[in-house]
């Protein structure tokens, strides 16, 4: 019988298989690695020797420089208010015996808006006026008996102050009685009906607004360096949302004459003729008040200003070579003074000379003496009263 292998000589005989597989091992990654090398090898010893390749030039967009004639102007906003306006109510409560106007109606100082049922407070009022009728008679009967010496002056003190008790009651009464009718303080357009008759009506209850538009106030803040620049009766331009290709000139009417400690701005009011009633109170208005002469600017579009804290550039497109020595179009930066600003558009005051062309987009990606590729079909707005379009 063949004796069985001893358990020693087998674990004798694993390490060595062992050691082949990861020879094989070593020798797949080496092999995986010459073939990586191989493959990229080429291109890049072709690039230490040729150079990386040139990238293509950026598409950007330009624009000439050129001269304008500048109005120096404040641009602010505000809201639109009548010279008089109010949300009418009735003083005292009741129920509502009459209605006496129209939504949207125009009325004159003093028309009747509506009346309160009053036959209580009426028939209160007859009866105090004929107490007072009889106090009146015994009034003139004991004055002519103490002419005479009939009556005692006391008797007649008494009379002649119930007389003026009934008579200040009967002033009070119709007091109450006219609150009960609601008349319109001043000329003015109407809003629209908020009651209607029957309805029970508490002190306060708004019953319709009361404007008068014509003229009216447009309300605005400007900072308080710029106070210098404006005056009373100084001529301005206001424009709405509702009507943007038109503008509404007014004047100037008063300067608050505080600045306000939260902001460190002025209050201002002008006044604007209305007469076709298109401006409305709460309207929101921007304004431009000319503040000076005409003066002459060259302008760009303000998307061709790079603002750095070292100072502002653009960059100038001219004709020259690109490292290939090939004809090209350069970019080449510029350090410009800008000044003030106009709608989309902003006067550059040194740096540049007109007719100069400054790319208005892409510069983001240029670097100076860079290859340019002029693109104008989309171009920035370049307005001066720049209006928003639907899309």
């Amino acid at each position: 019988m063949n004796k069985p292998e001893r358990p020693e000589l087998l674990i004798q005989e694993r390490p060595p298989r062992r050691r082949r597989l990861w020879l094989w091992m070593i020798i797949v990654v080496l092999l995986s690695a010459a073939l990586f090398a191989a493959i990229f090898a080429f291109p890049i010893a072709a690039y230490i020797t040729k150079g990386f390749p040139t990238p293509p030039p950026a598409s950007v967009s330009t624009s000439k420089a050129e001269f304008q004639e500048w109005m120096p102007q404040i641009q602010v906003v505000g809201s639109l208010k009548p010279v008089r306006g109010a949300d009418l109510s009735v003083e005292v409560a009741g129920i509502i015996d009459e209605v006496d106007f129209d939504s949207g109606g125009d009325v004159k100082a003093g028309a009747q808006i509506i009346k309160l049922r009053d036959t209580d407070d009426v028939a209160k009022l007859h009866t105090l006026e004929a107490s007072r009728d009889l106090w009146q008679a015994n009034f003139a009967r004991d004055k002519a008996q103490l002419d005479r010496q009939l009556i005692s002056k006391a008797q007649f003190d008494i009379t002649a102050s119930n007389l003026q008790g009934f008579q200040a009651q009967i002033a009070e009464q119709q007091a109450v009685i006219a609150k009960k009718t609601l008349r319109a303080p001043f000329n003015g357009k109407l809003g629209i009906r908020a009651v209607n008759e029957g309805q029970y009506l508490a002190p306060g209850t708004p019953v319709v607004t009361l404007q008068a538009l014509d003229p009216i106030y447009i309300d605005f803040f400007i900072p308080q360096q710029q106070l210098q620049q404006i005056r009373i009766g100084q001529t301005i331009e206001v424009k709405v949302d509702a009507f943007p290709n038109t503008a509404f000139a007014g004047r100037i009417a008063t300067i608050d004459p505080k600045v306000d400690a939260a902001t460190r701005n002025v209050a201002v009011r002008a006044t604007l003729p209305n007469k076709d009633r298109k401006l409305l109170p709460g309207m929101y208005a921007t304004a431009l008040i000319s503040t000076g002469q005409q003066q002459r600017y060259i302008t760009l579009p303000q998307t061709a200003i790079t603002f750095n804290p070292y100072g502002n550039v653009v960059y100038v497109v001219k004709p020259g070579k690109d490292k290939a020595g090939k004809d090209a179009l350069i970019a080449q930066q510029t350090v410009v003074a800008t000044g003030e600003t106009r709608g989309d558009q902003i006067a550059v005051l040194s740096g540049l000379n007109e007719g100069d062309e400054v790319v208005t987009a892409g510069q983001m990606k240029l670097q100076s003496g860079a290859p340019v590729l002029k693109n104008n079909t989309v171009m920035p707005s370049n307005e001066a009263n720049p209006q928003p379009h639907e899309q």
